[in-house]
């Protein structure tokens, strides 16, 4: 089993399909593989022993991989600078969809009933990340799967798959010190009370249309001039921006003597000419305050960064999330999106601490023409160890700025 999980991640980790084949075809002619050297597999396994054996495994048992990896960041220092808001973690929740088929399906596929008869098979997850205004790099942390139980409505779904999220890692989240970040759908009371009970924090997009008593008190307040305000003149580029805070401490988030009192806060960026470029409100149980809406207003707006640089980057930067790598009876498609954010965790892990990993990302700064490379080599070279590879590459990248050996002609990258 060892290997046959270590076999399934090192295809993610090189974004490589073809990764084992090359390696069992080395095998074959040199009796030595990068699978062994590089992954520590012992026997290659076939891609149908692979689906097969782990088609029954739960990928909670490989959750316990993102926590080692998040305490050795936070022991090193290097989680330091994701502090945000009164010292905590900013982690948004959303969910997204990596698989859909009208023919290929599972016990554990969600299903969606057209009207003409057909249906629907897909698998979505909510796929929480340690975020930071301002820091393009994103943390991912375990996935929490949208299970058919979750309900047929796509957003009762995702909130279904987001309390049992907090439920399951509330005492982790705890002891981080985490804020979790959201769009209206969270900004309810139930999710809100759920996080406090779980000691953790929130700040979350706060629609009018969905919190009709909230916006009739705080219109109210602001009748008794009891809504503050300030204005951040800034520079972008060569014109000039005005954000425009509103906020207010203590309205109640729903009708009823039960109700929860929120913090609320409001921004609004004009252009000189009084144009309105964006606006939006949130809802938070942080105190406002002069000295700190500005921040708190940039957290709540670091949530888009959980699909920016998560979502698209799984899907679109090599990692192919919504590609279906093998989908079996049970488990299976879940077991291989959570090694491919795996996969995606160890990369930025790597950008982060690595210093010989950052000097080739630096010379080769495409993410697409870095693994290029490194499928290549991986093809023809056997490589004692990562390091050794990662050497190689930079001393080869290093030559081409001086003269060819004798009988050495270097090709020219194209990429």
């Amino acid at each position: 089993m060892e290997d046959i999980g270590l076999a399934a991640f090192s295809v993610f980790f090189m974004q490589s399909p073809s990764f084992l084949d090359f390696q069992r075809t080395m095998e074959e002619t040199q009796s030595i593989n990068n699978a062994r050297t590089l992954f520590s597999v012992e026997d290659i396994p076939s891609d149908n022993h692979i689906r097969e054996m782990l088609d029954p495994v739960s990928p909670s048992n490989l959750f316990p991989v993102f926590y080692h990896i998040l305490r050795g960041l936070e022991q090193s220092d290097y989680l330091e600078i994701y502090r945000s808001v009164n010292d905590t973690y900013l982690v948004p929740l959303d969910g997204v969809q990596y698989f859909s088929s009208q023919n290929i399906h599972c016990e554990n596929c969600s299903e969606k009933h057209h009207t003409n008869g057909e249906v629907t098979y897909s698998h979505s997850m909510v796929t929480p990340v340690i975020v930071a205004p301002g820091n393009k790099r994103v943390i991912p942390l375990p996935p929490e799967f949208i299970m058919p139980q979750d309900g047929h409505n796509k957003q009762d779904c995702e909130l279904a798959a987001g309390k049992r999220l907090i439920a399951q890692n509330g005492q982790l989240l705890h002891t981080l010190g985490v804020t979790i970040l959201g769009d209206d759908l969270y900004c309810h009371q139930p999710f809100c009370e759920l996080l406090l009970e779980e000691k953790l924090n929130f700040i979350f997009v706060c629609k009018p249309e969905s919190h009709t008593i909230l916006y009739q008190l705080v219109e109210e307040l602001e009748g008794m001039d009891a809504v503050e305000s300030c204005v951040v003149r800034r520079k972008k580029g060569k014109r000039v921006q005005f954000d425009t805070y509103r906020f207010v401490n203590k309205v109640a988030l729903r009708a009823g003597a039960d109700a929860l009192e929120v913090n609320w806060c409001e921004i609004v960026t004009t252009n000189e000419d009084g144009k309105i470029l964006y606006k939006n409100t949130f809802a938070t149980n942080h105190e406002l305050s002069k000295d700190n809406v500005v921040e708190i207003v940039a957290a709540g707006r670091a949530r888009w960064k959980i699909e920016n640089e998560n979502n698209n980057t799984l899907k679109t930067k090599g990692y192919h999330l919504e590609h279906n790598f093998g989908h079996g009876k049970t488990f299976l498609s879940m077991v291989l999106a959570t090694l491919n954010i795996l996969a995606f965790l160890f990369h930025t892990v790597l950008e982060m601490i690595d210093e010989t990993f950052q000097e080739l990302r630096s010379k080769l700064p495409s993410r697409k023409t870095f693994f290029d490379h490194i499928r290549a080599l991986t093809c023809y070279v056997c490589f004692a160890s990562w390091k050794d590879m990662l050497i190689f590459m930079l001393s080869g990248l290093e030559e081409r700025h001086c003269p060819p050996p004798p009988g050495v002609c270097y090709v020219a990258d194209t990429s």
